[in-house]
C-alpha cells in the first residue's frame, strides 16, 4: 500500500496493485455525503489493430467494437441486466466509450460496498452469444443514425475527418451502420481478452469511506486468471499519421437555424507522455485561454460585432498518439471567423504577447482546478485518463504553476498556424 499526501491540495491518496496487476486509488473526501466509483480499462474505439490475447498474429477488428462491447458488458448470464442490481441499491450507474477509454461508473449515497462489488464483477463477467450479439447490433445501427442527423456531433466528426488523413480518430467512436453488423462474438472476445486484463485496467474511489474497506472488496471481487494474462502487454498499432491535413475544409446542410463552425488544428507532432505531455496540454490551454477565450480582445470584438454568440467555445485535447484544438460555435459567416482567428494569430506572433494577461490567465487557471476537487466526478475521471498517460493529477498543479510565458509563445508559433489549420462548417437546410 503506498499514500501519497498533497498539502498544497490537502488531499491524500491511496494506491495499491493486486497480485493480478489491477491497480486500485483510493481518496477519501471526509464529510462528503455521495461517494463515487470508476473501473476503466485503457482502451477506447482507436484500437482496431492489436495481437489478441493468446495469438500471435495482428488482426484488425471492425470499426465501433469497443463501443459495442461496453453496451454488451450489461448483460447478465442470467438474462438480467446489471443495471437492475443497481438500481436495487439506490445506486446510479453508467458507463461511456471515448478514442481512448472506455469506464463503468456508479454514484452512491448508500450501499456503496456493495454497489463495488457488483461494478467490479460485472465489468469482469462477459457474456457473448450469438443472438445478443445480434439484437443489439440494431440498437447500435439506430443510436448511429441518431448522431448522424446531430449537428453538433457532425461538426465535430467532420473537422476531425478534415484533420486526420490515417489516424482513427477520424472514425466515428460508436463505427458504422455497416462495420457494426459485421462484429462477431468471437470478435469481441478477442477485444475483452486482450483490453480487459486486469493489468490494463484501473479502479478509482473517492469518498467518505475506508481504504481497508475498499481494498479488500475489491480483491475479494476479482475473477480468478491464469498465471499466462500475469505481465501481459497489449501490443497495439497504429497507422502513420501524415503531418498535413486531409482537407482544409468540409461543408454540410442540417436542420439548423444559424450555420454551425468548428475551426481545428491539428496537432502534428505526438508521442509524449507523463509530465511533457501535460506541459504542452496546459501551455496551449493558456494560449487558447489568451487569443481567443471570453475576456480576450478577440473574442471582445467579435462578439460586439455580431460574429459569435454565446455559442462559441475554444478546448484543446492532447493525447501520446493525437492532439487538435477546436474553436467552434454558431456565426452568419464561419469563414470570417476563421480570417479572424488567423489575423489575431498573426498580430501577436508579430507584436508578442502580454506578460501581465498570461500572469491573469495562469491565477485563474489554478483557481479553477482548486475549486474543481469540490468535484468527485472531477477527481476520479480525471485522475484514470491522466493515468493512462503518465501523469498523477496531484502533480498537476505543480506543472501548472511551472509554466513559463515562454512555454505559451512557443505554442503560438508550433501549433496556430494555417497549413495545420481546417474549417467544418453545418449551413441550415
Amino acid at each position: 500500500m503506498n499514500r501519497i499526501e498533497n498539502k498544497v491540495l490537502n488531499e491524500e491518496l491511496f494506491y495499491d496493485k493486486l497480485d493480478n496487476g489491477l491497480e486500485v486509488f483510493f481518496m477519501p473526501k471526509k464529510g462528503f455525503a455521495k461517494q463515487y466509483a470508476v473501473f476503466s480499462t485503457n482502451y477506447g474505439s482507436n484500437d482496431l489493430e492489436f495481437v489478441p490475447f493468446g495469438k500471435s498474429e495482428r488482426t484488425r477488428v471492425n470499426e465501433g467494437i469497443a463501443h459495442f462491447l461496453e453496451h454488451k458488458m450489461f448483460e447478465q448470464e442470467n438474462g438480467g441486466n446489471a443495471f437492475d442490481k443497481f438500481a436495487q441499491l439506490g445506486v446510479s450507474a453508467n458507463a461511456y466509450t471515448n478514442f481512448d477509454m472506455t469506464s463503468y461508473l456508479f454514484t452512491s449515497t448508500d450501499n456503496f460496498y456493495e454497489a463495488l462489488e457488483h461494478l467490479i464483477q460485472y465489468v469482469q463477467s462477459p457474456h457473448f452469444t450469438d443472438e445478443n450479439v445480434e439484437k443489439e447490433k440494431g440498437i447500435i445501427a439506430q443510436e448511429i443514425k441518431m448522431y448522424d442527423d446531430n449537428p453538433d456531433w457532425r461538426v465535430y466528426f467532420n473537422t476531425l475527418k478534415a484533420m486526420y488523413i490515417n489516424h482513427p480518430n477520424r472514425i466515428d467512436i460508436a463505427g458504422t451502420v455497416e462495420s457494426v453488423y459485421r462484429i462477431t462474438k468471437e470478435e469481441l472476445y478477442d477485444c475483452y481478452n486482450t483490453f480487459y486484463s486486469p493489468q490494463n485496467m484501473a479502479l478509482f474511489v473517492v469518498g467518505d469511506l475506508e481504504w481497508e474497506r475498499v481494498l479488500e472488496t475489491a480483491k475479494s471481487s476479482q475473477r480468478s486468471y491464469g498465471s499466462e494474462i500475469l505481465g501481459m502487454e497489449v501490443e497495439r498499432f497504429y497507422p502513420q499519421e501524415p503531418e498535413a491535413v486531409a482537407e482544409k475544409s468540409i461543408q454540410e446542410s442540417l436542420s439548423v437555424s444559424m450555420p454551425m463552425f468548428n475551426i481545428g488544428f491539428k496537432e502534428t507532432s505526438v508521442g509524449e507522455r507523463g509530465e511533457a505531455l501535460l506541459r504542452r496540454e496546459l501551455s496551449t490551454e493558456i494560449l487558447l485561454d489568451m487569443l481567443y477565450k471570453k475576456g480576450s480582445k478577440f473574442h471582445e470584438e467579435l462578439y460586439l460585432g455580431g460574429l459569435i454568440n454565446e455559442s462559441f467555445s475554444c478546448s484543446y485535447t492532447l493525447t501520446p498518439d493525437h492532439g487538435y484544438t477546436m474553436i467552434g460555435g454558431e456565426s452568419k459567416d464561419p469563414k470570417k471567423v476563421m480570417e479572424k482567428v488567423m489575423e489575431y494569430a498573426g498580430e501577436y506572433r508579430q507584436k508578442g504577447l502580454e506578460l501581465e494577461y498570461f500572469e491573469r490567465i495562469k491565477k485563474k487557471k489554478i483557481g479553477n482546478f482548486l475549486k474543481y476537487f469540490d468535484s468527485l466526478e472531477f477527481i476520479a475521471n480525471n485522475f484514470i485518463s491522466y493515468h493512462f498517460k503518465g501523469i498523477n493529477l496531484l502533480d498537476y498543479l505543480d506543472t501548472l504553476k511551472s509554466i513559463g510565458f515562454e512555454d505559451v509563445k512557443k505554442r503560438l508559433d508550433e501549433h496556430i498556424r494555417d497549413d495545420n489549420c481546417v474549417l467544418s462548417v453545418i449551413n441550415p437546410k
